[in-house]
């Protein structure tokens, strides 16, 4: 295949039927705490039988229930007091191992909606989707999914505007690198943008070299050139956020190489900008009353003659010059003159989402981001919308006598300090560029799943996306 292709669809999810077929299985999700109210409705032989199979409704836990006839009609599922997204993955896995492709294509499974609540309803459904999510591109579609009749009254625009934000941003991180540069790239962006009615805005490579000088200086080594991506959505009435993601298509780490073992996933290394794409998805998919603006810088960091050193001095949009101690230390570089031009729009909330450092993922693990806010407030509201939609999100200090680490002898910011922490010191050197009036939140997220769970395959995946939308509805969504 060619080294750059425009092969990349935004994908809808296919996993649901619009009508039932001739043979329905039925899907009791059942609490823990209420497996009692449950048994006392069910008849002798039904009790019987979840007592001799031990079923005690604990999450994950499954149990096929035959008809007379000797075929499975019902299925039930143990759930958790709080219905979550992946609460029905193991369900489905069972399903799909226990049931024939072929039979699986002559059934439909219709979900009970008992004493759920509306968004425990909507988790589940776009659960099913999320599980029966596979990144086949490049292979053989194998796999037959089993397909779920969306119960009535549920809200099927919510569902679907949930699944398919998180499968855009697995579909984009696990494209591999030779079919996902910054061309490709600002085509998803444009695809994304022009099935919402957004607008799109590309700055290229003379304008950028002027005016996002540490974009450029970034992008600048590879053929695949350089771009700054500008969606903008909404009401001019309503109030403004932007979304700023790191967009670093392939990340060698420049003239600091990285060694191979660190080189294999960096296609992954535009999780941000799968981010804040999927983000932008969820958020236009359910019209949620803001201005909405989505800005990214899209680069590879790549070795060849004309590559940025370490030891080079640049002057960033803002004014501050900045020396590079660490060309692996791109993806600060590029957000830098990101922030800054996201700020001179006065936005009400600037947030932004990065695959940015390794310390982060040793202080806090691959599922949790960590967190930096120059609002206390808005950072305790985060985290708390994030713990709610099971999605957590973790807060960070933005320490400033650290800021001292990364000052520069021979100009006003270093891009990397060598001691532990860079964590803070990346966000401290981002913080620089802001207006300093500007309420900003910063993601330091992993992007990638290392090994299956039920629900999440290994690759590209979500972290902190929910979270973000969750705080956003909250504080936009609601009738005052």
């Amino acid at each position: 295949m060619a080294a750059s292709s425009s092969s990349f669809s935004i994908r809808k999810t296919d996993c649901f039927l619009s009508a039932k077929r001739n043979r329905q299985i039925t899907l009791t999700p059942i609490k823990n705490s209420e497996l009692k109210k449950f048994l006392e409705k069910q008849d002798k032989e039904t009790k019987n039988l979840i007592d001799d199979l031990s079923f005690s409704a604990k999450p994950g836990e499954v149990l096929f229930l035959n008809n007379k006839t000797g075929k499975v009609s019902t299925i039930l599922l143990g759930i958790d007091d709080t219905a979550g997204l992946y609460d029905i993955s193991p369900a489905i896995q069972k399903i799909t191992a226990a049931f024939d492709k072929k039979v699986l294509g002559k059934i439909s499974f219709n979900l009970i909606k008992g004493t759920l609540k509306d968004n425990e309803l909507v988790n589940l459904c776009a659960g099913w989707a999320l599980t029966c999510y596979r990144f086949d591109a490049y292979k053989g579609k194998e796999k037959s999914w089993p397909k779920l009749l969306l119960p009535t009254g549920v809200d099927k625009k919510h569902v679907l505007s949930v699944a398919e934000s998180i499968i855009l941003i697995r579909d984009l991180i696990n494209t591999p690198a030779n079919h996902m540069g910054p061309d490709d790239l600002e085509k998803a962006a444009r695809a994304l943008a022009k099935a919402h009615e957004a607008t799109v805005k590309v700055t290229g490579d003379k304008v950028l070299q002027k005016d996002f000088p540490l974009v450029f200086a970034v992008g600048d080594s590879s053929p695949r050139r350089p771009r700054l991506i500008d969606i903008n959505w909404g009401n001019a009435k309503h109030p403004k956020v932007t979304l700023v993601g790191k967009g670093v298509c392939f990340d060698t780490g420049g003239l600091d190489l990285k060694p191979s073992q660190y080189m294999a996933l960096m296609k992954k290394d535009m999780g941000g900008a799968a981010h804040v794409l999927g983000l932008a998805r969820l958020i236009m998919g359910m019209k949620l009353p803001v201005r909405l603006r989505v800005l990214i810088p899209a680069v590879e960091n790549s070795v060849s003659g004309v590559a940025f050193r370490p030891g080079d001095v640049f002057t960033s949009r803002k004014g501050i010059t900045v020396e590079n101690t660490n060309t692996d230390a791109e993806g600060r570089l590029i957000l830098a003159d990101t922030l800054t031009y996201a700020c001179e729009d006065k936005p009400e909330l600037v947030i932004d989402f990065a695959t940015l450092t390794g310390s982060a993922r040793a202080a806090l693990g691959q599922e949790i981001p960590a967190m930096f806010s120059n609002n206390d407030k808005i950072a305790e509201g985060l985290k708390k919308a994030s713990f709610a939609a099971d999605d957590p999100v973790w807060p960070m200090p933005l320490y400033q006598p650290y800021k001292k680490l990364i000052e520069s002898d021979i100009a006003d910011l270093v891009n990397s300090a060598k001691t532990p922490g860079d964590l803070i010191y990346s966000a401290l050197f981002l913080e620089s560029f802001l207006d300093g009036k500007t309420d900003w939140i910063h993601l330091d997220c992993f992007a990638w799943q290392s090994s299956s769970k039920p629900g999440k395959p290994a690759g590209g995946t979500d972290t902190g996306m929910r979270a973000v939308y969750a705080y956003l509805e909250d504080r936009y969504g609601k009738k005052k």
